[in-house]
C-alpha cells in the first residue's frame, strides 16, 4: 500500500513538473506612458484637481479671514453678535469641508472622473495583455507595479513592449506629458 502511494506520488510529481507554467510580466506604469489617451486623461484630471483645490483654498482663506477679522473685533461684540459670528464662521467650515469631501472625497467627483476617463484605457490594456498570454501561452503574468511582490524578473519574461505593439503603438517611444 504505502509502495502504490509512493509510486503514485512520484507519478503526479513529474506529471506536474512536466508541465511547468509559464510566467511572465508587465510593467504597468511603462505600458500606460505609451498610451496618449492616458496622458491626456491624465493632464484633464490634474487640471480639474487643481481648479477644485484652489477652490477649496479659496474657501479655507475666506474662512481664515472671517475667523481673524471676529478675533479683532470680538471685544466690540455684544453676545448676540459674537454668535451670530460665530456660527457664520462654523457654517462656511463645513461648506468648504464638505465641498472638499464632494471633490475629493471616497467615490467624490474627482475619483467618478478618473473612473470615466481611465477604465476603458485599463480594459483596453487588460484585454491586450490577455491576447499576448494567449498568443505567446503564458499561463500567468504579473504586474510589476502592484501588490505583489516580484523579487526577482528576467527581462526576457517582460512582456510590456508586446502589450503596448498589441495596443497599436511603438515601444520605447513617450508620449510627452
Amino acid at each position: 500500500m504505502k509502495k502504490t502511494l509512493i509510486i503514485l506520488f512520484c507519478v503526479f510529481a513529474f506529471s506536474f513538473a512536466a508541465s511547468a507554467q509559464r510566467f511572465a510580466y508587465v510593467d504597468s506604469d511603462y505600458i500606460l506612458k505609451h498610451i496618449p489617451e492616458y496622458n491626456a486623461a491624465q493632464k484633464q484630471l490634474d487640471a480639474l484637481s487643481g481648479q477644485w483645490q484652489k477652490e477649496v483654498d479659496t474657501r479655507f482663506e475666506a474662512i481664515e479671514k472671517l475667523y481673524k477679522t471676529y478675533q479683532a473685533d470680538q471685544v466690540l461684540l455684544t453676545e448676540d453678535m459674537r454668535k451670530r459670528r460665530e456660527s457664520e464662521i462654523i457654517e462656511k467650515e463645513k461648506e468648504a469641508k464638505e465641498f472638499q469631501r464632494v471633490k475629493f472625497g471616497f467615490e467624490g467627483d474627482l475619483f467618478q472622473q478618473r473612473t470615466r476617463l481611465v477604465k476603458p484605457i485599463q480594459e483596453k490594456v487588460s484585454k491586450a495583455v490577455q491576447a499576448v498570454a494567449d498568443a505567446q501561452q503564458i499561463d500567468m503574468i504579473f504586474d510589476k507595479n502592484s501588490e505583489i511582490m516580484l523579487l526577482y524578473a528576467s527581462p526576457r519574461l517582460d512582456k510590456s513592449n508586446d502589450v503596448i505593439t498589441r495596443l497599436g503603438y511603438k515601444p520605447g517611444v513617450f508620449v510627452k506629458q
